[in-house]
């Protein structure tokens, strides 16, 4: 909808960045899309509620999946990588097996899939996240459907986002199952560290406002049009932005003795504050079991 956006796009490609968007895809023609390839767009993510009926639902407007897959057409034909973004709730946790059906007959080689996060706006959605067990239900059929597409010769890129408990989840299950990679992805996962808001991930809003990510708009660290972002996010006068650089410490409850804390980082802590008004109170998305997180010495 920005007139703008093509130029936004190739000044940041040619300041060095990889660009990408993430957009609900109904405005991309063929035309878009061969413009956006040829500034060195890298990749676009298309947002998808579910298949038709649910999806025109979610967004108010009939016809909406139907224009997200001429999107995403003609991203394919302009070569430009394209994926799928699935937000999973109460309304639409049915949806997954029609959701990798699509992306197996349209080629698509990515999808994010998403824990709800309730903060900011979203906060009044918390009773429509998914229970612990139905949690667990759900992230193993993911785990199940993206193994398939392997073994049948379509590798694809399915992630699980927004809940850092996922990561202990699919060691714990690769261990029980014997996996040679376990190890490997144990390793991987200390690298990766986790949540990183405050650290490794920020956001810069339309206004230049600095947040510590894009759930924590209700708090900000300063402007960049009056501070260089280096300054702002590197200040530990700000007393959140001086925990949120070591929140290990100052986590509480289940989450300070959990084994899993230097993987995890203590999952969302924006979420732990609108679940309980205590931004440092475990993340209530959470899905192990005490037994999950118990400290073993032996291990």
């Amino acid at each position: 909808m920005r007139d703008d956006l093509l130029e936004l796009v190739s000044y940041a490609v040619g300041k060095g960045l990889r660009a990408v968007i993430s957009t609900n895809g109904t405005l991309i023609t063929p035309r878009i899309a061969s413009e956006m390839k040829a500034i060195g767009l890298s990749y676009v993510g298309i947002s998808l509620d579910g298949t038709e009926t649910v999806n025109d639902r979610f967004r108010g407007v009939r016809g909406a999946f139907g224009r997200a897959m001429d999107g995403i057409a003609a991203c394919q034909e302009a070569g430009i990588k394209v994926g799928l973004r699935f937000t999973i709730n109460r309304r639409n946790v049915s949806e997954i097996p029609a959701i990798f059906d699509l992306i197996e007959e349209r080629r698509i080689p990515r999808i994010c899939f998403y824990h709800l996060v309730y903060a900011g706006r979203g906060s009044s959605l918390m009773s429509e996240d998914l229970s612990h067990e139905e949690t667990r239900r759900t992230v193993d059929f993911i785990i199940d459907r993206t193994a398939e597409l392997h073994r049948n010769g379509k590798p694809t890129e399915v992630l699980t986002v927004d809940n850092h408990a996922d990561g202990p989840y699919l060691y714990l299950r690769m261990v029980r199952e014997g996996s040679p990679r376990a190890s490997e992805v144990l390793e991987l996962l200390k690298m990766n560290e986790g949540n990183n808001s405050g650290r490794g991930i920020g956001c810069v809003s339309w206004d230049g406002s600095v947040h510590a990510d894009q759930f924590w708009r209700h708090y900000s660290f300063g402007n960049v049009r009056q501070r260089p972002f280096g300054e702002i996010w590197t200040d530990l006068s700000d007393p959140l932005m001086r925990k949120l650089k070591n929140k290990k410490l100052y986590v509480k409850g289940r989450c300070s003795t959990c084994r899993w804390l230097d993987i995890c980082g203590g999952n969302f802590r924006v979420r732990a504050e609108a679940a309980t008004g205590d931004l440092w109170a475990p993340d209530p998305a959470c899905y192990l079991t005490d037994d999950e997180i118990r400290r073993d010495d032996s291990q």
